[in-house]
C-alpha cells in the first residue's frame, strides 16, 4: 500500500521582527550605561632602601599625592590651585581643624622638589606633626 505523503511546508522565521527587538535592546543598554572617568593620579614612588611600613589606624587620615607636573591631589580629589594657599585651604577643610592626624606626602620620583616642600610648608603651617613621606623599597642590584 501506498500512503500519500503530505507536501512538507517551508519553515521561515521572520529575521525583521527579530533584528527590531535587538536593536531596541541595544539602544536601552546603550542609554542607561553610565561611563566613570576616574580621576587619579599615576604616582611613581621614589625608592628607599629603609623604611618602616605605616601603622593601620581606624583615625582619618590625609594622604597628599603630587604628580609629576606639580599638581596636588587631596585624598584622590585633584585641588584646582596647586600653590601653597589652594593646598592649605584643602588641608584646613579636609582636617576640619584636627591637626593631630597622620598626613601622608606621596610625590612622584620626577617631581620637582619645590612641589614636595611646599607640601610640607602647608603641613607645617597648619601644625601637622605626624608627616610621612612614602617610597617604594628598592631592589637589591644583583
Amino acid at each position: 500500500m501506498k500512503f500519500r505523503r503530505k507536501p512538507r511546508e517551508n519553515v521561515e522565521i521572520n529575521l525583521a521582527s527579530l533584528i527590531d527587538v535587538v536593536f531596541i535592546l541595544l539602544l536601552f543598554f546603550v542609554v542607561t550605561t553610565t561611563f566613570t572617568r576616574e580621576t587619579q593620579l599615576k604616582v611613581d614612588l621614589p625608592e628607599a632602601a629603609s623604611g618602616t611600613p605605616p601603622e593601620q589606624s581606624e583615625l582619618k587620615q590625609l594622604e597628599v599625592l603630587i604628580a609629576a607636573d606639580g599638581s596636588y591631589s587631596l585624598n584622590g580629589r585633584l585641588l584646582l590651585k596647586s600653590d601653597l594657599a589652594g593646598l592649605s585651604a584643602a588641608l584646613q577643610k579636609e582636617s576640619d581643624g584636627d591637626n593631630s592626624l597622620p598626613l601622608t606626602i606621596s610625590a612622584d620620583a620626577k617631581t620637582p622638589h619645590q612641589a614636595v616642600i611646599t607640601a610640607m610648608d602647608a603641613a607645617g603651617k597648619l601644625g601637622f606633626a605626624h608627616l610621612r613621606i612614602t617610597t617604594v623599597e628598592a631592589q637589591a642590584v644583583p
